[in-house]
């Protein structure tokens, strides 16, 4: 049996085992030349709530590709590191042992003729203005009623700390209602609102701390929003608990003619629950949760948004800072010192969170950060003297 009748024949089952971690796959057909930039970033932006349907997208895109490159993702498969994630496809891959003579157990792709297209070589967003990009905070602590967010200000200080070091221009808005978030975001889009942001009382990171900002902010080669606070499915809350759509949000920033931003890689990394549903695990009185959100990476270019958990659960945060933020800013530093791209580090992030475990007063749980990701070229933070 050919690789593509194999594929075809065993199809259902490939989809359903590779839909455990769609985005290692996909990234490692890439990786592999096994598609190009074009097709990588269209599967990129299927939405990621149909993960189905980006992995039966992904091998058909394979499989229309012909004989040798059905040969060459088999090859793939049968690679130790991917069978090492998807234990299961060895015994699927097995059926085919005595009809795919051609099939190299654990062999690489490497030397399958898979040279990209013209102009489709990985690329890398250049960093190269000084500073390198402004960092946004906007830590809300303080509410109208229920308790504050004890730890968020850990979070924003390791935050500021680890982004200077990554040569941006950290800038926090401190216990911000909807209104307010709404227009302090509105201002960082557009390209002639940093002037008016003395109504924010906005705080830069100088010196180990916040002060407030002496000088008018530019936009550099990247941009960076953290969103600290409270929240719900799909928002996040002002200190007035009034949501705002995390949609809403990521829209604001969208690529136009006008914007500062176009073209340029825009990350978010939202600190907060999507719902009231715990995942069912270190018992610390200590511990609360974030009522928030759910994130929706819109279908325009060069978006990242991380997500500290998955839609419809809590995220946790104890007085030392939350989980999340606090893997980011070290994973961050592990990364940046490796010259690795955003995508393994955040990867490990959601690892390590997953990893970790708590009990609180309503049951056991754990956490599950989710990452959204329409950027088209490799993003790389380094440290700047």
């Amino acid at each position: 049996m050919a690789a593509k009748a194999f594929l075809r024949s065993n199809k259902i089952s490939i989809v359903d085992t590779l839909c455990a971690d769609h985005t290692l796959i996909l990234n490692k057909v890439y990786e592999n030349k096994l598609i190009t930039a074009r097709e990588y970033n269209k599967l990129r932006s299927i939405d990621k709530l149909d993960v189905e349907d980006q992995v039966v997208e992904l091998v058909n895109t394979i499989m229309d590709k012909g004989e040798d490159r059905c040969q060459a993702f088999l090859n793939l498969l049968q690679t130790e590191a991917i069978q090492e994630t998807y234990p299961e496809l060895k015994y699927i891959l097995e059926k085919g042992n005595c009809l795919l003579p051609h099939l190299v157990q654990a062999s690489s792709v490497e030397n399958i003729d898979n040279q990209p297209e013209s102009g489709e070589e990985d690329e890398q967003y250049e960093l190269k203005s000084q500073p390198t990009g402004l960092c946004l905070i906007i830590n809300n602590e303080t509410f109208v009623s229920g308790n504050p967010r004890y730890g968020t200000d850990k979070d924003a200080e390791s935050l500021g700390k680890v982004f200077t070091w990554l040569g941006f221009r950290v800038l926090m808005c401190k216990d911000q209602t909807k209104d307010q978030m709404e227009r302090a975001l509105k201002c960082f889009a557009s390209q002639w609102g940093l002037s008016q942001l003395q109504e924010f009382k906005v705080q830069e990171w100088t010196g180990g701390r916040f002060t407030y900002l002496r000088e008018v902010p530019q936009h550099g080669d990247a941009f960076i929003c953290c969103l600290l606070s409270h929240g719900d499915k799909g928002v996040v809350s002002g200190t007035d608990k009034l949501p705002l759509r995390i949609k809403e949000i990521t829209r604001t920033f969208m690529a136009t003619p006008q914007s500062p931003l176009t073209a340029k890689p825009k990350v978010f990394l939202i600190q907060a629950c999507q719902g009231g549903q715990i995942h069912p695990m270190v018992v610390s009185d200590d511990l609360q949760a974030d009522d928030s959100h759910s994130t929706f990476i819109p279908k325009e270019a060069d978006f990242l948004v991380h997500s500290s958990t998955v839609e419809d659960y809590f995220s946790m945060r104890d007085p030392v800072g939350s989980w999340f933020i606090q893997s980011v800013c070290k994973q961050l530093i592990v990364g940046s010192e490796r010259n690795e791209d955003i995508d393994p580090i955040l990867r490990r992030v959601n690892k390590e969170v997953a990893g970790k475990q708590a009990v609180l007063s309503c049951g056991p749980t754990t956490q599950m950060p989710e990452i959204r990701n329409t950027l088209r070229k490799r993003l790389v933070l380094t440290h700047r003297n």
